[in-house]
């Protein structure tokens, strides 16, 4: 979570798609404030809590209480019809849970309202007119590089595949990946010697990317393939654990967008985590819906979804990771049988 410390509901609406990395449109967002700060949010859209809101803010009250917040704004993106229930539905969760509620919001086309304040002279019949792309806030965030992408649908190509040479490049790196990866296992010390090395070149990736660089083909290719060794995995997320301040989403973004099919599941599974651990829940969810559409088995990526959907803090994920160590030591299904070659996108 960015470190973000807001005063005013103008201030606090500028942050937000700072904090979500695009701008909510026909949404419900929550944020939790911890120590006058943003701690969490989380954003569902209003259509999958329409017809039964109670149970959605349920869910959402359970997360921010498993948070430890001190309290939460509600929001909700859209036309009143569509948001005041949702809203409404929020606001009696979290006094449930005993979360007290700083303000109650809803943002229509250019202008905000409150459901709390009861001031003509502060809160208008009318509502208040704002531009999040100007506030101070905003330009804070963007010099401290977080970016505000117009939609989620924008947001979502920032991990897309790569497209047009860049894919046909991967692709026959991943080939010859693939050969030399299956060539090691035959070979002396077989897979305890990929396992050993997999960790220094994990190192030696987060080193190259600390600098401003990235990795040719080959190198990402053969990345891939060694991530399909649990333990090298392991080791990489062991390291966005322990080191937090090394560059972990730029190098994972990066392999998530060239990672070939039936090798993305690990890598954007580390994105996923590596999001989660910075506060980026809608990153993650999307590292996560790249890795379960490659392989819907994938047991971390899975269980890490469950995680996130029951809100599970990222600081008991640290502690106990879950499906670390397990599994098959290679997923033989991305090794040995890649036969799906799919077209480059037009």
């Amino acid at each position: 979570m960015p470190n973000i410390q807001v005063s005013q509901p103008a201030e606090l609406l500028a942050a937000v798609p700072y904090v979500l990395g695009f701008h909510p449109t026909d949404s419900l967002v929550v944020v939790g404030v911890r120590a006058r700060k943003l701690h969490f949010a989380v954003r569902v859209d209003l259509a999958e809590c329409a017809d039964e809101p109670d149970p959605a803010a349920l869910h959402l009250a359970e997360m921010l209480h498993d948070q430890r917040v001190d309290s939460a704004v509600v929001i909700g993106y859209g036309p009143p019809a569509q948001v005041t229930p949702v809203v409404d539905a929020a606001r009696r969760a979290l006094a449930g849970r005993s979360i007290p509620l700083i303000d109650a919001l809803r943002v229509t086309a250019d202008r905000f309202f409150s459901y709390t304040c009861e001031s003509a002279e502060c809160c208008p019949p009318d509502g208040r007119a704002y531009d999040p792309g100007s506030s101070v806030t905003a330009a804070e965030a963007t010099l401290a590089g977080k970016v505000a992408l117009p939609d989620r649908a924008a947001f979502a190509q920032v991990i897309a595949p790569v497209s047009g040479l860049a894919r046909v490049a991967m692709e026959e790196a991943t080939d010859r990946a693939e050969s030399r990866f299956l060539a090691a296992m035959e070979g002396p010390g077989g897979r305890a010697a990929l396992a050993a090395e997999g960790p220094a070149f994990v190192e030696a990736a987060l080193s190259r990317h600390y600098s401003g660089g990235t990795l040719t083909d080959d190198e990402a290719a053969w990345l891939c393939a060694l991530l399909l060794l649990v333990p090298v995995r392991d080791a990489a997320a062991h390291l966005i654990e322990q080191r937090p301040d090394d560059p972990h989403l730029p190098l994972w973004t990066d392999l998530t967008r060239r990672a070939q099919p039936g090798l993305v599941a690990p890598v954007a599974t580390l994105l996923a985590y590596a999001a989660y651990q910075d506060g980026q829940g809608a990153l993650a969810s999307l590292a996560l819906d790249r890795a379960r559409a490659d392989d819907p088995e994938y047991s971390l990526a899975v269980l890490l979804h469950r995680a996130i959907v029951a809100g599970i803090p990222a600081r008991r994920l640290r502690r106990r990771r879950p499906g670390a160590g397990q599994g098959p030591g290679v997923r033989r299904r991305a090794v040995l049988r890649r036969v799906v070659r799919r077209p480059a996108p037009n």
